[in-house]
Order: C-alpha cells, then sequence, then structure tokens
C-alpha cells in the first residue's frame, strides 16, 4: 500500500496502520462529497480531457471525462413531472377520452338509433371505392389499431394487467407490444401516404361542406334528409385530415422516441413521448366514432369499405351529387323506369 510505503514503520504494526489510513479516508470524505456536489459556480475553461455542462439552477449536475454531455446532468426535476404525466395524467387523459366518446355514442344511439337508409335497400349497388382503395384504407385501419391496443396495454398494463397475470407475464406482454407497436407503424404510415394520394383531390373543403355542418349532416333529422354532399362529405373530410394530419405527427414523434437523443436531449423526449400520447388518445376516440358511423351507427355504410359497393338509396340520400356523377360516367345503375 502506498501509505505505508511512505511510513514504513506502519508496518510493524499492521491493525493499528489500517486503523490510521481509515481515519484519514473519513476525513477526507466530506471534502470529496462536497466537490462533487458543489453547485457550478463561474465558467472556467475546461481541459481537453473534461468536459462541464452548464444547465439553469434546477438541475443538479455534475464534471464528466465522457464527450455524452446529457450524462453529467445527475437531477432533473421534468423528469418527476414527466414520469407523473405518464403515470397518472396521461391514463386519465386517454381513459377520460375514450369513456366520454363511449358514452356520447350510446346516448346517441338511444336518441337516434341506426340511421336507416329511408327509402329501404334498393337492391342495386353502386360503386364506390377500388380495390386500391379499400387496400389503402384497411392497412391504414387495422395498423391503426394494433398500434393502439399495445399502447394501451404499455399505458394502462401496470395497474390493470399485473394484478391480473403477474409480473413475469405483464413484461414478456410489454415487450411483446412494444415491438410490435413499432413494427406496425411502418404498414401505418404506408397506407397513410397511401390514402393521402388516392382521396386527398376529393377532401378539399367546399362551400357545400358548411352546409352539412350547420344541419349535422341530417343525422340528428328522422326524416331521412341529408345535405347533398360529393364522394365525401364534411364529416369525412374531418376523418380523413384528422388522420391525415394526426397520423403524420404520431409517426414523426414515434420515430424519434424509437432513435433516442439523436435530434433533442433528455427534456426534448419527454415533450416528444406527451405529444405522442395525447395524439394517440384524441385520435382513438375519433376512431371509435368512425367505427360506429361506420358499422351500426349507419345502415349500408360499411358495404363501401366492405363490398366496395353502396347501395343505390343510400347513395343517393348521402351523396347525391356523387351519385348524379357516377351516373353520367355510367358507373351507375340506370333508374327502374329507365330500365323498362
Amino acid at each position: 500500500m502506498p501509505l505505508l510505503r511512505l511510513f514504513p514503520t506502519l508496518g510493524l504494526f499492521p491493525s493499528l496502520g489500517r486503523l490510521l489510513v481509515l481515519a484519514a479516508m473519513l476525513l477526507a470524505a466530506p471534502a470529496v462529497q462536497a466537490q462533487l456536489y458543489q453547485t457550478p459556480g463561474p465558467a472556467t475553461p475546461a481541459t481537453k480531457d473534461q468536459v462541464q455542462l452548464y444547465v439553469p439552477e434546477d438541475k443538479e449536475i455534475g464534471r464528466i471525462s465522457l464527450p455524452d454531455e446529457k450524462l453529467s446532468v445527475l437531477i432533473q426535476p421534468q423528469g418527476r413531472e414527466w414520469r407523473e404525466f405518464r403515470s397518472h395524467t396521461l391514463r386519465l387523459l386517454v381513459g377520460g377520452l375514450v369513456l366520454a366518446m363511449l358514452a356520447a355514442l350510446g346516448l346517441f344511439y338511444l336518441f337516434r338509433g341506426t340511421i336507416r337508409i329511408h327509402a329501404g335497400r334498393s337492391g342495386r349497388m353502386v360503386p364506390r371505392f377500388g380495390g386500391l382503395d379499400r387496400f389503402a384504407h384497411w392497412t391504414t385501419a387495422v395498423s391503426f389499431l394494433v398500434m393502439a391496443a399495445t399502447g394501451l396495454v404499455l399505458t394502462f398494463g401496470r395497474p390493470l394487467l399485473i394484478p391480473l397475470i403477474g409480473h413475469p407475464a405483464f413484461t414478456g406482454l410489454a415487450v411483446w407490444s412494444k415491438s410490435v407497436h413499432n413494427f406496425v407503424s411502418v404498414p401505418f404510415v404506408f397506407g397513410l401516404l397511401l390514402i393521402l394520394v388516392l382521396w386527398v383531390r376529393d377532401n378539399i373543403p367546399e362551400k357545400a361542406d358548411w352546409i352539412w355542418l350547420r344541419t349535422l349532416g341530417g343525422l340528428l333529422d328522422k326524416g331521412g334528409e341529408h345535405p347533398e354532399a360529393g364522394r365525401f362529405n364534411a364529416g369525412q373530410k374531418g376523418v380523413f385530415w384528422s388522420v391525415v394530419f394526426g397520423g403524420a405527427a404520431m409517426a414523426l414523434t414515434g420515430y424519434l422516441l424509437m432513435v433516442p437523443f439523436t435530434v433533442t436531449g433528455i427534456g426534448g423526449m419527454q415533450i416528444l413521448h406527451v405529444i405522442h400520447a395525447v395524439l394517440a388518445g384524441l385520435m382513438i376516440a375519433a376512431i371509435i366514432g368512425h367505427i360506429y358511423i361506420g358499422t351500426i351507427g349507419m345502415e349500408g355504410a360499411f358495404d363501401a369499405m366492405g363490398r366496395g359497393e353502396v347501395d343505390e338509396n343510400w347513395a343517393i340520400e348521402h351523396h347525391h351529387r356523387w351519385y348524379e356523377e357516377q351516373r353520367r360516367k355510367g358507373l351507375a345503375p340506370p333508374p327502374p323506369q329507365a330500365a323498362e
């Protein structure tokens, strides 16, 4: 030991030597601790082997010899705020949005029921979406639903699933959910780009959309009156642009989270997570409404994406202008009197 070399006589008394060395270390500990946790003073030139990071006063920092400056941050108060958001606020927000949407749809169904085709089904079908349209829609829809399910597992899994399946099973499920969530984002973005190219021309806002919005598309009118609309009405245009912009923002923030610290630091990563999570909650609630209208909420609506064609009376009632355009192009069947 170096100290024993400096004081050879201590070698004659090993126990005494060890006690003196221990005492010296205890006396030096406060000075070392003060140097490690001392609040940084005025800036001093850093040597080539030492990197010093200066941050706001609400952070505790140290000195490191590594080139990665973020490693010198010992305490970040914003991290506690982010953890509180992820563990409590986010769950309340997403859960509240989903439950509020479900409650609103339940009340609407009790008041309005399924929106029927007022004239009844004619039995004559009008082509509405081709194979490529439906491929783009279902690719985007299925991948989004998978990402929503896996994201909800990661968000609500600890309080809801661990008591049911235990820690080991939830750990495996969480790891699997994270991998699937990241992988499925690729077909989601592909489908998103495809529907943008295919449908953007028909989703440009127009004057007729204001009439649809003022009357809520006739959804509350049990007499079967619906405002005239083209291929997409104002409600469908709202869903389209929400999916395009919301999906693009979610994809961007999600991919940045998958490559941490590439373009931002710790604080930026936390902000990206907040944006990604809030957008996910809003989109999940919106898509629940979209699924309701496309299934039990409106008779004949599912045929558009399910079969690629819709009943003629449905087309006349909900998209009369588009139906007339299809007739002029010879894509819609002629009226019965003309056929006779």
